[in-house]
């Protein structure tokens, strides 16, 4: 495959340029599309090349042909574990970092790890290993991406339970997309390259249907442009872009609407790949000895999701929020302010009082841009 080769030769050239591990991540629409057995392939053309790569952890999901294409590629041997009376098997981070291979290929970026690992989530185990300096080639789905979990939820019905943060695609050196038409994967679903034989028609009726299989796929699409777009930008300044652009999202102790708010204002960052806030502006009504541990709980949240998702958090004691709100957007220097819709959370405290014109008025002087998030 000499588009493979090619490939393989960029991505060869792009690790020699740091001392951290870079980091690929191919990305697909939904399971199926062929995100494993392309990073076989790679590893089979990354040793061809003389580099020493590794096998850290590989889900075949029993497809033939991906298992097949693990023959010949050196494994580092899983961790194994007894977790409520199963012995169960895990990405041995340790043993990548000891035996420090120049490639690892680490497959389910998303995956949760057992309780009492030392990293919660797999992408952190990642980061481990980047910091270590060995290079990584990953694989996730668009379902799992942070900011982009309502509107899957909403093109799927699912609520999708194992994300990662758009930061860690953010940090990712290359983002390569799989793509096959829907055609193509319900053609595949049904030969039984996906899912076992009693699994096929369900998957037919829910997942796989062709209208979302079209709206998964434009997601990943414009995931991968835009990440390509931030990388232009990055190697050429000045010629994509709008770093003068800064939103800031207004958050309450709200939780469901905090997490939206965030998810949103991360896209429209991620879109103009500007710089972005978190404001929590605390109140008298909303201090700690007030709005009860699952309130706190749920704000700390929300403050690490936003941390995650690439924000800086920001929060000041006020009881004047739209005072607050001002005052942190100029200091800030911020283009664009996000709320929640008017009958909810703070905005409802906002809108509701005079201050809101007072608000408006001052945001207009100063051409800050305030944006009601539905």
């Amino acid at each position: 495959m000499p588009d493979q080769e090619k490939h393989t030769a960029q991505f060869i050239d792009l690790i020699r340029k740091s001392r951290r591990g870079k980091c690929k991540i191919y990305i697909g629409m939904s399971a199926g599309v062929g995100k494993t057995y392309r990073m076989l392939q790679e590893a089979h053309s990354l040793l061809r090349n003389g580099m020493d790569v590794k096998i850290g952890y590989i889900e075949t999901h029993g497809r033939k042909e991906t298992y097949e294409l693990l023959d010949g590629l050196p494994i580092i041997p899983r961790r194994k574990l007894f977790y409520k009376g199963k012995e169960l098997e895990e990405l041995d981070v340790q043993a990548i970092i000891n035996q420090h291979p120049e490639i690892v290929i680490i497959d389910e970026l998303a995956h949760t790890n057992i309780e009492g690992s030392k990293n919660e989530k797999r992408w952190q185990d990642v980061m481990d290993i980047l910091d270590a300096g060995i290079n990584v080639i990953s694989a996730v789905n668009i379902q799992h991406i942070e900011s982009l979990h309502e509107d899957v939820k909403s093109i799927t019905g699912v609520d999708v339970a194992e994300r990662i943060p758009d930061n860690v695609l953010k940090q990712a050196d290359e983002v390569v997309n799989i793509d096959l038409t829907a055609d193509e994967l319900v053609t595949r679903l049904k030969e039984g390259k996906i899912y076992a034989p009693e699994k096929i028609e369900k998957a037919l009726n829910n997942f796989f249907q062709p209208d979302k299989i079209l709206q998964l796929r434009e997601l990943a699409l414009k995931e991968v442009a835009s990440q390509v777009e931030r990388k232009i930008e990055t190697e050429l300044p000045g010629s994509l872009g709008s770093k003068d652009e800064r939103f800031m999202a207004c958050i309450s102790s709200n939780h469901e609407i905090a997490r939206m708010v965030i998810r949103k204002t991360a896209r429209l960052a991620s879109y103009y790949h500007s710089d972005w806030y978190v404001l929590y502006v605390q109140t008298d009504r909303e201090r700690g000895d007030k709005i009860g541990l699952a309130a706190q709980r749920h704000l700390i949240n929300n403050f690490k999701l936003a941390t995650e998702s690439g924000a800086e958090v920001i929060k000041v004691v006020n009881n004047n929020i739209a005072k607050g709100i001002i005052e942190t957007a100029e200091e800030r220097k911020v283009t664009t302010i996000c709320i929640g819709k008017p009958h909810l959370g703070l905005a409802k405290v906002i809108l509701n009082t005079a201050v809101f014109s007072q608000l408006l008025n001052k945001l207009s002087e100063v051409s800050i841009d305030i944006v009601i998030l539905s």
